[in-house]
């Protein structure tokens, strides 16, 4: 898992992540707390693992999504 406030903190500002990435500002803001897994993929290569993934808590979190009503 990785926070998209350690991303912010590590570029600076939504817009660098943004420009960073390629993406939309307003993309960056839709992530909430927790960065998408597939962004935080490229985001740790991008940093040269300045900035990790855990993908076991992706699949955590996956398993708890899937066990809500």
């Amino acid at each position: 898992m990785m926070l998209t406030k350690d991303v912010i903190d590590f570029y600076g500002t939504k817009i660098a992540v943004a420009r960073a990435l390629g993406i939309s500002p307003s993309a960056v803001t839709q992530w909430k707390e927790i960065v998408p897994e597939k962004q935080a993929y490229r985001i740790q290569r991008m940093t040269g693992g300045k900035l990790k993934i855990n993908p076991r808590l992706y699949q955590v979190q996956e398993v708890l999504k899937a066990k809500k009503p």
